[in-house]
Formats: structure tokens, C-alpha cells, sequence
């Protein structure tokens, strides 16, 4: 399969990621975000400290991308990467694009969150309101998609295609649905915010890790 042949099953996977992600996300509008938010709160679940911990990683783990990336370029002058350097780089540049293509989405839909967190945020827990506002361009519209989960998705993306074996497998799952999890549990965001977050997430890393040539060969 040439280069072209592999692209092209890639676009298929991600329009399909996509298209599926976008019908989890209208049914979760309609039926399950509201009363999951209004579940986490009613029963106080915020309040278990281990579920805000699960959310430290990602912002911390894309701030030492840039760190990954210098050392990197640096490395390349003594010789081609081995294959745990190119997971290393498509790693750093997947978490870094998905968190902006995030930042870009979050301008276009404009999702009010469902707690207050952030300079005074409109929300559904707090004011009652709940829904979209396209080209708002504010931080308190910013609860759609989760960034957390986009980067957390595209780190786990690169391991699952550059690390086949289950137990990487296993990992960057179980690392995804702790996250997701750590949101969810605080309130931060709707789940439909926290799959279109991993969906895009996903799709940047599939890329990201194929540009960095780290899709096997076809048998």
C-alpha cells in the first residue's frame, strides 16, 4: 500500500470517527448531559479530591511537548530517530495541534459549561443555562470539545498505533477513561463535550503518528 492508499484509508476512518462522534454528541445534548451534570452535583461527587487529580496530566504533559520537541531536534543531528523517538515526537505534536484545533472549535460552537469555574462562566448548574453559541470567542463558552480529552486522545492514539501489543494498548486506554472519568466526575465538562474532545484528539494523533511514519506495513 503506497502512501496514497494509506492516506486515503485514513481520511475514510476519521470521517467516519467523525460522523459517529458528531451523532454521540447530538444524542448526549438531548438525553444524557443534562441529567449527568445535574447528577454529579446533586450527589456531591466533586468533592472525592482523587477524581481532580485524574484531570493534573494533560496540561501538564503538553507543557513539557515543546521541551520533547527541542530535545528532539537536537538529537536528529546524530542520526535517524528509533521508533520510541518518533512516537516521542508525533506525541509531543499530536498533544500541541489537538489542543489548538480545540481552542478553534471552542471559538466556532460556543458550548456554556455545566458548572461555574471560570471568570464567572454562565453554566447549567449556576444559571440555568445550557446550550450553543456560535462565534462567541469568550473562555466562559468554551466547554465544547474537552481539551483535556483531545490531548489526552492524541497522546493515546500515537501509543496505540506505534505500540500495538496489548499492554501499551491497555494502558493508553485505561489512561484515557481515567481522564474522561476525573472530568466527568468534576463537572467540568458534558459527556458529549468529553467525546468530541477524544474523537478529535484521536483523529490529530492518527495523523500525526502516520506523518511521523509510525503506521505498520501492511501485511
Amino acid at each position: 500500500m503506497d502512501d496514497a492508499q494509506g492516506f486515503r484509508r485514513l481520511l475514510r476512518g476519521s470521517l467516519l470517527a467523525l460522523l459517529l462522534g458528531a451523532i454521540l454528541v447530538a444524542l448526549c445534548f438531548f438525553f444524557v448531559d443534562k441529567p449527568v451534570a445535574f447528577f454529579v452535583h446533586d450527589h456531591h461527587i466533586a468533592g472525592f479530591a482523587v477524581l481532580k487529580w485524574l484531570t493534573y496530566p494533560p496540561p501538564i504533559l503538553q507543557a513539557w511537548a515543546p521541551v520533547a520537541l527541542a530535545a528532539l531536534m537536537v538529537r536528529r543531528a546524530w542520526g535517524p530517530f528509533r521508533r520510541w523517538e518518533k512516537a516521542l515526537l508525533a506525541a509531543a505534536i499530536s498533544m500541541i495541534l489537538a489542543d489548538q484545533f480545540r481552542e478553534s472549535l471552542s471559538f466556532v460552537f460556543g458550548r456554556t459549561w455545566p458548572d461555574t469555574w471560570i471568570q464567572n462562566n454562565p453554566s447549567l448548574i449556576k444559571n440555568n443555562v445550557y446550550g450553543f453559541h456560535p462565534l462567541e470567542g469568550n473562555i466562559r463558552y468554551g466547554s465544547f470539545p474537552s481539551g483535556h480529552t483531545a490531548r489526552t486522545l492524541a497522546l493515546a492514539a500515537v501509543v496505540w498505533i506505534a505500540y500495538p501489543k496489548p499492554w501499551w494498548r491497555g494502558a493508553a486506554g485505561a489512561a484515557s477513561l481515567a481522564v474522561a472519568v476525573g472530568l466527568l466526575g468534576m463537572n467540568y465538562h458534558f459527556v458529549g463535550d468529553v467525546i468530541a474532545g477524544g474523537v478529535v484528539g484521536a483523529v490529530v494523533g492518527a495523523y500525526t503518528a502516520n506523518g511521523c511514519g509510525l503506521l505498520p506495513s501492511p501485511p
